[in-house]
């Protein structure tokens, strides 16, 4: 790359803080930077050209876990450390609610309910038998009991006839956080660069070099929140998880409102006004869609179209306007990797599929490492 001087001197040169990826994490962590360096350099650099990954490509549902998550996640996590997940997930909605508003994001609370097969006998006799328990250990943050039963008043079909309701979920527009986010990163005189790759990078004690595909610069400091993207940089445990979804054209008379969960949160669909997204079917190839690759499969989506037929839409005519996919960051634990790497590297990194819950705390908590 032939820089000119113009270039270098505005955009490489006396670089306070270089943040790597544009998503949710990415800008929540350069906007603290700029709330406690006012007057510091911070160079954004990102590899797609819309911010890569899942904060562009997700649901959008601003929710926290379902109930049979909460409970899968207590065979593997303490009482406290289930907890305490939850509470970073809701702090962190209401942290992008208070940075961005309401309006901004187009929130909408209209609820969350997790539907069951009828085959799916035994996870949802676990799920109604433990409802008052789980409700028990979240009443110390939500001043409320949680989880209730509803009937099925949307039409479903094929499933067990109570869905468990959830008050405090809602969904957001995606798309328009992330155009707020990057509005506000650029009022605030963050520079943002995409299409640049991060090949590596060298900690020289006192200073930082990174490597981009033909050119490398200088910065004092740099933080990672390539989340899915992490493991190539940072080996810190982190596996990509790909998404697929799907999203209808408009269908007549839908009547259905909410974010829906569906097989421990493995499926989930909502409503975009008139339309159905759904998307999931990562258990149907846990190995396959351990990848960073965006693509399609035909055996979940084959599985998404059968589930909108069968059980979603089992009365309505509907058509696909477009499929995509994006990429999630997992680990052995569902706690997020907020830490140092190096004298003057950091990451916050592994959110678990959370990101519109927790990538604003993790955003943050990494910038407040600095």
């Amino acid at each position: 790359m032939q820089l000119s001087y113009w270039e270098l001197k505005n955009w490489f040169t006396d670089v306070d803080y270089t943040v790597v990826g544009s998503g949710i994490v990415g800008l929540h962590a350069a906007l603290r930077l700029r709330e406690k360096f006012p007057k510091s350099k911070i160079l954004l650099l990102e590899k797609g050209m819309l911010p890569q990954g899942a904060s562009t490509k997700n649901a959008g549902f601003a929710c926290f876990g379902s109930i049979s998550e909460i409970i899968d996640d207590l065979k593997s996590h303490s009482e406290e450390e289930v907890f305490n997940l939850v509470q970073k997930r809701w702090k962190g909605l209401q942290l992008l609610r208070n940075r961005l508003g309401d309006a901004a994001i187009d929130f909408k609370p209209y609820g969350g309910y997790e539907l069951f097969l009828k085959e799916d006998t035994s996870c949802y006799e676990e799920c109604v038998n433990k409802l008052p328990f789980i409700n028990e250990i979240l009443k110390p943050l939500f001043k409320a009991d949680v989880f209730a039963k509803k009937g099925n008043r949307f039409g479903f079909n094929g499933i067990r006839e109570d869905l468990i309701f959830n008050p405090f979920e809602a969904q957001i527009d995606t798309g328009n956080m992330m155009q707020a986010l990057l509005k506000q990163a650029v009022s605030e005189d963050i520079l943002i660069l995409n299409q640049q790759t991060v090949t590596s990078f060298f900690d020289k004690g006192n200073e930082v070099e990174i490597a981009l595909d033909d050119f490398s610069f200088r910065t004092k400091k740099v933080l990672f929140a390539t989340n899915g993207f992490a493991d190539a940089l940072t080996d810190e445990g982190v596996k990509p998880a790909r998404a697929q979804v799907l999203i209808t054209e408009p269908i007549e008379d839908l009547g259905i409102k909410g974010t829906f969960h569906l097989d421990k949160g493995y499926y989930y669909f909502r409503n975009i006004g008139d339309r159905i997204l759904l998307g999931g079917g990562r258990n149907l190839d846990f190995e396959g869609e351990t990848t960073t690759e965006f693509a399609q499969t035909e055996i979940i989506q084959n599985r998404l179209e059968q589930l909108l037929k069968e059980v979603i839409l089992p009365n309505k005519d509907f058509k696909i306007a477009h499929r995509w996919s994006g990429i999630m960051g997992i680990g052995s634990s569902k706690s997020p990797i907020v830490s140092q790497l190096s004298e003057n590297v950091y990451c916050g990194v592994r959110l678990g599929g959370m990101g519109v819950a927790i990538g604003s705390l993790i955003g943050t908590e990494l910038a407040d490492l600095v």
